[in-house]
C-alpha cells in the first residue's frame, strides 16, 4: 500500500482547484496547470484538501496511485511557490546569456550554442556563469536544466562541464608518471 498515496494535498488559499471527471485543473497566482488522472484513480475535494483514492486494488492501479499524488501535489506547489533549478558552468571561457527567448551558451565548442526558452520558465544569469531556471512546472524546469546539462557535462578529470549547484563531480586522477 502506498503511503504516499493516502496523504491528502494542503490546498493553500491562493490556489484554486477544479475537477472536471478526470482532468484537474489547478491555477494560482504564478500560473495554470492541468493533467488528466488514469481512470483506475478518482481525484476528490474535500475541505480545502485534495484526496487520490484507487477504484480497485490492481497493479496499475496501485503503481499510478503515489505517482499522481505526487504529480498533483507539485503542481500545487508550483502555481503557488514556483520551482528553481540553478546550474553552474564550470571552465576557462565557458559563459552563458539571454537573448530575447533563447539561451545562448559559449562551451568552448566552435559556435555558440542556441537553446529555445519554453513558455512559462523565467531565466536569470549572475556573473555569466550562473543559470537560474524559475518555473511553475516542475517537470518542464527540471528537463530544461538537464537539456542544458547535456551540451557540456562534467568531465572525470578537471571538472569542466554544466554542473547542478550543489552537485559533486568525483575528480579521477590523470596519468601517473614512472
Amino acid at each position: 500500500m502506498s503511503r504516499i498515496g493516502k496523504l491528502p494535498i494542503k490546498v493553500p488559499e491562493n490556489v484554486e482547484v477544479q475537477i472536471d471527471k478526470q482532468i484537474i485543473h489547478i491555477s494560482g497566482p504564478h500560473g495554470e496547470l492541468s493533467r488528466k488522472v488514469s481512470d483506475l484513480l478518482i481525484v476528490e475535494l474535500i475541505n480545502a484538501n485534495i484526496q487520490v483514492k484507487k477504484l480497485n486494488n490492481t497493479k496499475a492501479a496501485r503503481q499510478l496511485y503515489g505517482l499522481t499524488r505526487t504529480l498533483i501535489n507539485n503542481m500545487v506547489i508550483g502555481v503557488s511557490e514556483k520551482f528553481e533549478r540553478i546550474l553552474q558552468l564550470q571552465g576557462v571561457g565557458y559563459r552563458a546569456q539571454v537573448k530575447e527567448a533563447n539561451l545562448i551558451l559559449n562551451l568552448g565548442y566552435s559556435h555558440p550554442i542556441l537553446i529555445p526558452v519554453p513558455h512559462g520558465i523565467e531565466i536569470k544569469i549572475e556573473k555569466n556563469v550562473l543559470i537560474s531556471l524559475l518555473g511553475y512546472d516542475k517537470e518542464l524546469v527540471g528537463q530544461l536544466a538537464a537539456t542544458i546539462r547535456a551540451k557540456r557535462p562534467p568531465e572525470p578529470y578537471k571538472g569542466k562541464g554544466i554542473i547542478y549547484k550543489g552537485e559533486i563531480i568525483k575528480l579521477k586522477p590523470g596519468k601517473s608518471g614512472k
